[in-house]
């Protein structure tokens, strides 16, 4: 919004021009506002006129990845780390318990419906790998966007839903496979950890899948603004079906 502001400050130095400057004050103050809604006119310039307000729109900003943690808030510290990580190469991240997903969920929404646009991303181990798979459904019927989603070794199988438009799906247990939901036809990844040290309790702690997630989320900002408005076209595609 513009706003348009006059201020005036009048010094009294010498008591003897005190009258002429009031005078002065008073009809710089009544053209002033006789002014306000008016177009503004140059000699010799196009009348230029300010709007009120200016339309709100899109801002298409930084990555912002959400990553949630499993059971008590205690295990899944690899979640921490990796924020960490990601913070250190300047990519924008916080980390909650999984209970929280709804609170958190209803936060994206209402940044990205205050124009934030940047891609969303959210990342979660066990319980909380769980928990982000329903929070890209519950964005989905939110109408908003999701560029990717990384479950570690979630508790049981999910299907990726509409609105997201990639799934790296980390794990150790079959049962924690992802699915392509209705409507799904973004990029979907199953990758299956060999590795006879890792277990479900330190796959989240793992160096090397923390460099591929990473490597995984700079990859979202490659496709810019039109990757997003594509993500975004699908999501308002997935609200409308559900109602």
């Amino acid at each position: 919004m513009l706003n348009l502001r006059w201020g005036f400050s009048i010094m009294f130095k010498k008591k003897s021009l005190a009258a002429v400057l009031v005078t002065t004050a008073a009809i710089s103050i009544g053209s002033c506002f006789s002014a306000v809604g008016q177009s503004v006119v140059a000699p010799g310039k196009k009348i230029v006129r300010v709007p009120a307000e200016a339309p709100a729109s899109p801002r298409f900003s930084a990555t912002q990845v959400y990553l949630m943690r499993g059971f008590m808030n205690v295990f899944s510290l690899g979640m921490d780390s990796l924020a960490a990580e990601l913070r250190r190469v300047g990519i924008s991240a916080t980390v909650d318990s999984y209970t929280d997903w709804q609170e958190v969920a209803r936060e994206i929404a209402a940044n990205y419906k205050a124009g934030r646009r940047g891609p969303i991303v959210l990342v979660g181990h066990s319980f909380g790998a769980d928990a982000v798979m329903s929070m890209g459904e519950e964005l989905g019927q939110m109408g908003v966007p999701v560029s990717l989603i990384v479950p570690f070794d979630g508790t049981y199988s999910h299907a990726a839903s509409a609105n997201v438009a990639r799934v790296l799906n980390i794990y150790k247990s079959a049962d924690a496979k992802i699915t392509r939901g209705p409507g799904f036809h973004g990029e979907l990844t199953n990758y299956y950890v060999p590795d006879a040290d890792i277990t479900h309790l330190n796959i989240d702690d793992s160096l090397r899948l923390h460099m591929m997630v990473i490597s995984k989320i700079r990859g979202t900002q490659i496709g810019g603004i039109h990757g997003s408005r594509n993500i975004r076209a699908t999501a308002l595609r997935a609200t409308e079906s559900t109602r």
